[in-house]
């Protein structure tokens, strides 16, 4: 299809967002921003993290990685299933118990304001380079498919697409993108159905036929029982537990969705619909790169990884299923942005600059959000051009990297808070958190030489965590008095 086409169809997509936004951002204040006011439906809420959860990374690259490691990500899906649980019903009750705008404010109360800012510093951190990562990777799509063709140069593309979600976070944060992430979720996940089906059918291939020849060319492997190989599964559940318990219940991002629900109750019922449709979704997504590398292979294709997916779709499949593919793939992008730069910013202002405790009028708060907005949107553009620069085959797995060294500090806060009731100097806190990420980069780059065969994966992130749990052992006391919030 012409690039003048698909570009007007993402135009008229992103109106739609936009009075999205109109709607439901009018007269938002800070309350609505961080939080929603707590008057968000879960059923809603449910749905929407799925999009948020998935992202444009999940849409291209999980297809693309079939290719090399089959079906094993299902795996970690399922250990989410089980971190889901996990956060269900032991971190959002605590979460309600205290009444947290920002999620990190747990660790003021059980630590001290130390621990509280480097906690809230680890998730701007590790969300701002996941967000930005999972952006590149779908701007470069874009630019590709559509913009090259106007000859528009990168970096003015991705200034547009986060001027477009600047456009529609801006007023109303929270209480927006619930629903925005709700309208994006939908046509991602149909554009993920109506393009496995029209592949199948492309193929001539029945569900069960296509599963046996998946089979047969090793695309379809899901348990591997080498222990020393990194896609182990024992390794891969286990990671998968812990990246749920991380990345959804360590995070403000996802946290904020949640606790944007009136109950506890409802937001754990938000978690465990979300998580049996993860399960399901992710499932769709592995076939669907079954499928993929069953058509390149039939058509003589030299292409792997995060590229698959585009290729065959812009260069061998119908105009209309384009159209459906770069919508699904716009869907899949923004609520993982969008989501991210609300949370940051809800972060930076609660946690870092203290705002609900300012001596500040509400016209100022709001000024200085807005200003915290757009800085973060400006870094955004920074880092999506530092990604081009390194410019990874798969994005996914510098994501899922990326993560192990930056939620490993906040895993290992929040585990030593709620498991143990020893007191921790506050001020070394800072030092024990900063330093667990630097002897992992080290075992990184050096573990052939000191673990052998023994390949280290996604379980960097429990190391990362467990040193810092042992480093604030050995440098805190016994109790004196019972904490009774834990």
């Amino acid at each position: 299809m012409s690039p003048t086409y698909l570009l007007l169809f993402v135009v008229a997509y992103f109106l739609i967002l936009l009075g999205v936004a109109w709607l439901t951002g009018r007269k938002a204040g800070n309350a609505d921003f961080f939080i929603g006011s707590r008057n968000s439906h879960w059923l809603v809420v449910a749905f929407g993290m799925i999009g948020t959860s998935l992202s444009g990374v999940t849409f291209i690259s999980v297809p693309g990685a079939v290719g090399t490691t089959g079906f094993t990500y299902f795996l970690i899906v399922v250990g989410q299933v089980i971190g889901y649980l996990v956060v269900a019903f032991v971190l959002l009750p605590l979460y309600y118990r205290l009444n947290l705008t920002s999620i990190y404010g747990y660790l003021s109360s059980r630590f001290g304001p130390y621990s509280y800012r480097i906690g809230a510093s680890f998730f701007i951190l590790s969300r701002t380079l996941g967000a930005t990562a999972r952006l590149y990777l779908v701007v470069a799509i874009l630019q590709e498919a559509i913009l090259a063709q106007f000859g528009l140069p990168f970096w003015l593309t991705t200034s547009v697409i986060l001027l477009m979600i600047v456009l529609y976070t801006y007023q109303g944060g929270v209480k927006t993108i619930v629903w925005t992430d709700t309208l994006q979720t939908a046509c991602m996940l149909g554009g993920l159905v109506i393009c496995t089906s029209f592949l199948g059918e492309r193929l001539e291939l029945t569900l069960s036929d296509s599963l046996v020849a998946m089979d047969a060319a090793g695309l379809s492997l899901m348990v591997v029982t080498d222990p020393l190989s990194k896609l182990f599964w024992i390794k891969q559940l286990v990671v998968g537990i812990f990246i749920a318990i991380t990345m959804t219940g360590m995070d403000q991002e996802m946290m904020q969705k949640n606790i944007s629900v009136t109950t506890v109750r409802d937001a754990q019922k938000n978690m465990l619909l979300m998580s049996v449709i993860m399960l399901a979704v992710v499932f769709l997504f592995l076939y669907l790169g079954g499928l993929l590398h069953l058509f390149s292979a039939a058509e003589g294709l030299a292409i792997q990884g995060d590229k698959l997916f585009p290729t065959v779709v812009l260069d061998f499949l119908p105009a209309w299923v384009q159209i459906v593919f770069i919508i699904a793939l716009i869907s899949a992008l923004f609520p993982s942005a969008d989501g991210a730069i609300t949370a940051i910013t809800s972060s930076t202002c609660v946690d870092l600059i203290d705002m609900p405790n300012r001596p500040w009028g509400e016209a100022k708060k709001i000024r200085v959000r807005h200003a915290v907005h757009l800085s973060y949107a400006a870094l955004f553009l920074l880092l999506v051009l530092v990604f081009k620069w390194v410019a990874n085959a798969s994005m996914i797995g510098l994501i899922l990297k990326i993560a192990a060294y930056t939620y490993g500090p906040l895993l290992g806060l929040f585990a030593f808070g709620i498991l143990t009731q020893r007191v921790v100097n506050d001020r070394l806190t800072p030092w024990i958190a900063l330093t667990a990420p630097a002897i992992c980069l080290v075992l990184d780059a050096f573990q052939k030489s000191i673990f052998g065969a023994y390949e280290i994966g996604l379980e960097m992130l429990l190391i990362n965590g467990g040193l810092v749990f042992v480093g604030l052992y050995l440098l805190s006391r016994p109790p004196t008095f019972e904490l009774s919030h834990t």
